[in-house]
């Protein structure tokens, strides 16, 4: 689940840093008009995989220590 969250956290990333610098929105040029529903899963899967991904900051970070 935790890689699944990262991907689609890495993907909002790019596309927002390609609209950004290019004002190109690669999800809707891959998705868009008569895909334009996919487009918009797409940006909701994102949304919340946003929002989960804030609990990576939350959890406990088992580190094993060697002696």
């Amino acid at each position: 689940m935790r890689n699944l969250v990262l991907i689609l956290v890495i993907i909002g990333a790019i596309n927002w840093g390609l609209i950004g610098f290019f004002r190109y929105d690669l999800v809707s040029t891959i998705f868009g008009g008569e895909y334009e529903i996919v487009s918009r899963i797409i940006y909701a899967l994102v949304g919340l995989a946003g929002i989960y991904a804030i609990s990576f900051f939350f959890r406990n970070r088992h580190v094993t220590q060697e002696e």
